[in-house]
């Protein structure tokens, strides 16, 4: 581990032997370590810079201690500091635990009593980030093994994939909305030598240009209007892991020529910042978008488009790979409760035969759905929405198969009011008068059958 990685301390201190002595102890231990004279001074440093952990003492000329936590505390939540005093008291104590401290050291001190302290606070700094990520970060629902898939073209991904992973190779995912691309970037990251490193994602298209920059990049105090405190970017956090940036076709061109900088040469500036900050990321990107219809039409930079599209791969609609439906149906049944219900086969045709235009994500809310609301252990069509069973369709709804064991006719039709009643009411936003005119009911009687079958 590099000291870059281990920590960045800052030691604010003036006496000298003093100063000297927790430098050359703290470097002995890895940590990258600057060191200030006075408040002032370490307060200047603060601005210029981002650090893990300040140890600062009390009594100093210029800013004394307790002036220092504050405006630290103002221009950097994240920073730990830990004061040191041979004045110490127990109202000071207390203050300084008030104003944010992390710990309160009265002098002398033992050495291995420091080098503790800031050892677990680093420590700790690093679990409260692992918290900030967990949503992003790899666990076993992302292994490669439980992406679901038997068609040819969803075993070529898998084949390639865990080749893929070994290197450190940008790599660029095309395909539609829903169709697997993030569960792919995740795989990417959990089956490499990064694995143990953060894994941050971004969606390009969630912020405005202002916002993204500083969210990828980091942003220094004052910088722009709402810059309160120096900030960390994602390429900073996700140093020796790797940065997943989903929907990369909205990326302003302006950013592009940034993030372009950091793919050739891996350094960066924060925004207002003065200072190169060098990093090393492997980047993943995604796109629903052609990028060579984007480079034509002057969106998007063709000089990115080859850094990013080093090794590319490309997720099929689930429309292209029918035989994965029926896996992926019983994989989300079997999430949906203890007891799983079992879909029957004029379900499995129409969910088969439908066009999936949102792809997984759609198919997995489907049956999501369908699971809360039948009552009974199986699924037939009577049970699928309104729009899978008509589509392409001008006549009824598709009729539920009649078995040799035979259906309870009743009950079917008591599922087929029920799914039209819950129907017309989402598409009128539940509004109980406009209901019941698509289902050509008068209102009192729409009433009556919501009252029936319990609908609230």
């Amino acid at each position: 581990m590099t000291k870059m990685q281990k920590g960045r301390l800052l030691i604010i201190e003036d006496e000298k032997s003093m100063r000297e002595v927790l430098r050359i102890l703290l470097e002995g231990e890895g940590y990258e370590v600057s060191t200030a004279p006075d408040g002032l001074e370490g307060l200047s440093f603060v601005e210029r810079d981002i650090f893990d952990l300040v140890i600062t003492d009390v009594k100093m000329p210029k800013a004394d201690g307790f002036e220092v936590l504050k405006k630290i505390k103002e221009m950097s939540p994240d920073t730990i500091v830990i004061m040191i005093t041979a004045f110490g008291t127990k109202d000071a104590a207390v203050e300084a635990m008030k104003l944010g401290a992390y710990d309160y050291i009265s002098k002398p001190f033992n050495i291995d009593e420091i080098r503790l302290i800031v050892r677990k606070a680093i420590e700790k700094k690093r679990e409260h980030l692992e918290l900030s990520l967990l949503r992003q970060k790899v666990d076993a629902t992302y292994a490669l093994g439980n992406i679901i898939g038997q068609s040819p073209k969803m075993q070529e991904i898998f084949r390639i994939v865990p080749r893929i992973a070994q290197s450190n190779s940008n790599v660029l995912i095309t395909g539609e909305s829903g169709s697997g691309k993030e569960l792919i970037a995740h795989a990417l990251h959990n089956l490499s030598h990064r694995k143990e490193k953060n894994f941050v994602t971004i969606n390009c298209a969630a912020f405005p240009e202002g916002l993204l920059e500083s969210e990828l990049f980091g942003h220094m105090k004052g910088s722009f209007t709402g810059a309160m405190y120096n900030k960390q970017g994602l390429f900073e956090i996700a140093d020796s892991g790797s940065v997943f940036l989903d929907e990369i076709a909205e990326m302003p061109t302006s950013l592009q020529a940034k993030l372009l900088r950091v793919l050739e040469n891996g350094t960066f500036r924060r925004i207002g910042g003065t200072t190169d900050i060098k990093v090393d990321v492997r980047v993943i990107s995604a796109t629903n978008k052609d990028l060579r219809e984007e480079i034509a039409a002057g969106r998007f930079r063709e000089d990115l488009y080859y850094r990013l599209n080093v090794v590319p791969i490309t997720m099929p609609p689930l429309r292209e790979r029918k035989e994965d439906i029926p896996l992926l149906i019983n994989h989300f049944l079997s999430r949906s409760s203890d007891k799983p219900k079992k879909i029957m086969p004029d379900a499995m045709k129409a969910l088969i035969d439908y066009s999936w235009k949102g792809n997984v994500r759609e198919l997995e809310n489907v049956i999501e759905r369908i699971a809360l609301l039948t009552e009974k252990d199986e699924i037939t069509a009577a049970n699928l929405p309104a729009e899978i069973l008509n589509e392409g369709r001008s006549g009824a709804p598709m009729m539920t198969e009649l078995t040799d064991s035979g259906i309870d006719l009743e009950q079917l039709i008591v599922d087929i009011e029920k799914r039209y009643l819950l129907k017309a009411l989402e598409k009128t936003a539940g509004n109980k008068t406009d209901a019941a005119k698509l289902l050509g009911l008068t209102f009192r009687s729409f009433r009556h059958r919501l009252q029936k079958y319990g609908i609230h």
